[in-house]
């Protein structure tokens, strides 16, 4: 797949190779929402030209990492991520320490909240959720394990994004206006700062609708990096999240948080 032009392109070695570049880019494409894009949604995506598109496209299908388009049903016409795909994002987090510790605490903290739990970590300007438990009461269960979601619209990545010098928050996170996902998201970097002003005086993070419609999340950042990488968030429906049940699953969090954060640490897990 990679030419003599990409070699050269690579700047010796010190560079991205075009063709390993372009690959990837498919790749973050298809995991995002809606998951299936036909030829022309990924060129429009990517900016790709169309031969080297579908030449690329060949290979990644060969090689299972993306489905080819469906004759009929929802992925008709479309590619869609593979089952390779699902077998790399499995190593990540089998080789992950941390997890199967992150693992029960997200176990103990739904048991004692009874809400849905996450733990989630940040990866650039997004938190990648890691693993989810869902309400005993739960309508709908949604995995979230391996979504990305921008820092600036959750409680997980406000909580983390609190810890950040000016200088980070800089360079994490996008010039002008946001990004919305939904008409309560944070507009922008004033307002986001504003926000974790008051992230940093309570020691929590609160999000009212701003990456899901309805739905309220509480996140704690579990320090046993510096700065932390990783946090525990609840979430609960809208109706439900009085100002009483906000500080009560706050201190849930927090105390877990800490918690798991001594055992991380007492574990040389950095």
């Amino acid at each position: 797949m990679t030419t003599r032009e990409d070699v050269q392109e690579a700047d010796g070695g010190r560079g991205p190779v075009k063709s390993a570049e372009r690959t990837v880019r498919i790749l973050q494409a298809l995991a995002q929402p809606p998951y299936v894009l036909t030829v022309a949604q990924l060129q429009e995506r990517t900016g790709y030209p169309r031969s080297s598109l579908h030449a690329l496209l060949r290979t990644l299908v060969d090689l299972r990492w993306i489905e080819p388009p469906a004759a009929t049903g929802p992925g008709a016409g479309g590619y869609g991520i593979g089952s390779q795909a699902l077998l790399t994002g499995t190593a990540y987090l089998d080789r992950d320490a941390a997890l199967p510790l992150a693992l029960a605490t997200v176990e103990a903290v739904r048991d004692e909240t009874r809400r849905t739990t996450h733990v989630a970590r940040l990866d650039g300007a997004n938190v990648v959720y890691l693993a989810t438990r869902d309400a005993p009461d739960a309508h709908r269960n949604l995995s979230r394990v391996g979504r990305y979601l921008p820092a600036y619209a959750t409680s997980l990545g406000k909580a983390l994004l609190a810890e950040r010098t000016a200088a980070e928050l800089d360079a994490l996170l996008p010039d002008g206006p946001f990004p919305a996902l939904t008409p309560d998201t944070v507009p922008d970097r004033a307002a986001l700062e504003a926000e974790l002003v008051e992230v940093r005086a309570r020691g929590w993070a609160l999000e009212r609708g701003q990456n899901l419609a309805g739905t309220v999340c509480v996140g704690v950042r579990v320090e046993y990096r510096i700065p932390a990488s990783d946090a525990l968030s609840c979430s609960m429906p809208a109706e439900e999240a009085t100002d009483a049940e906000v500080e009560r699953v706050a201190g849930i969090l927090t105390r877990h948080a800490a918690r798991l954060a001594g055992e991380l640490r007492a574990a040389g897990i950095r």
